[in-house]
């Protein structure tokens, strides 16, 4: 990127992603006409560690239900954590609820535009509130989430990977934004896009990237420079698969409510699951009466 101007860099990119950035029913037109910004911030937070093509049906059956901020708003906690099924974490649902409540409350039911009264909404960090300002208001601010961070420290940086979020990722990317909003709101899509589908984290296809001849981590022969090392945590028999296995079980049962003895009893380690429900029980996520457990009411 250094060796050529920005605006060869914007124009690139912007051409590249016209062409091939992938069809997602938040990029059209007519969703943000139905749904505004309330569909923006609901799909970002469905976006949030699940995969795209997992939260599509996610999304539309949402929004068909709650297709603004004060029909989710008056849900109940149990119904909006049933309908998050199986999207994982839920409790983002709980805080999109909360968000909800807070922008019928403080917003007359309008996703607000700020950056920091949007940041004062439960559930929503530095990624989220600029997403929702830059992709449904056309605001100027960077939208830094991993993939932008992964072609930053590749085609600037020279570096495999990039290292852990920092404050610092904001300003990177402001550098590179172009002056006009409308044009610095494709090239943040454009950087995501290119992450997301092009400089990927294990099998980059640098043959098909259209800034390859700018990119320092190419240029170097693409070095291993042993930059963030974590993996995630396996799945497969962790605490957060038997949280999600009480939730399902409870999502399922008549009225949302089990015994607290038959939820996930068949899970081998009696103490995993006990710890399972316990935090769950802290998060919010569910509620014992007496004997039973239950999705929050």
């Amino acid at each position: 990127m250094p060796s050529a101007p920005a605006t060869d860099l914007t124009t690139t990119l912007t051409r590249w992603y016209d062409a091939h950035a992938r069809d997602l029913p938040w990029r059209r037109p007519e969703f943000h006409e139905q749904y505004g910004a309330w569909g923006t911030l609901v799909s970002e937070f469905m976006l949030q560690q699940t995969p795209v093509a997992r939260v599509i049906p996610h999304l539309d059956a949402w929004l068909t239900r709650w297709p603004s901020a004060p029909s989710a708003a008056i849900a109940s906690p149990a119904d909006v954590v049933n309908q998050w099924a199986n999207l994982g974490y839920p409790r983002r649902a709980l805080w999109l609820h909360r968000a909800a409540i807070e922008v019928t409350e403080r917003h007359g039911g309008t996703v607000p535009r700020d950056v920091d009264a949007l940041l004062a909404l439960s559930g929503i960090g530095d990624y989220t509130a600029r997403a929702v300002a830059v992709f449904h208001y056309g605001d100027r601010h960077p939208v830094v989430d991993t993939n932008t961070r992964r072609v930053i420290a590749r085609a600037v940086d020279g570096r495999s990977q990039p290292g852990p979020p920092a404050k610092r990722d904001l300003d990177r990317m402001t550098a590179l934004l172009p002056d006009d909003e409308h044009r610095a709101a494709v090239f943040n899509a454009a950087m995501m896009e290119l992450g997301a589908t092009v400089c990927t984290a294990r099998a980059p296809r640098c043959e098909a990237c259209p800034i390859a001849d700018r990119c320092a981590w190419l240029a170097a022969g693409r070095p291993d420079t042993g930059d963030d090392r974590r993996r995630q945590a396996k799945y497969e028999g962790s605490d957060r698969q038997v949280r999600g296995i009480v939730l399902r079980a409870l999502r399922e049962a008549p009225e949302h409510r089990m015994l607290a003895d038959a939820v996930a009893a068949d899970w081998v380690d009696r103490g995993q699951r006990d710890r399972a429900i316990d935090s769950l029980m802290s998060d919010g996520l569910i509620e014992a009466d007496g004997e039973a457990l239950l999705l929050p009411r």
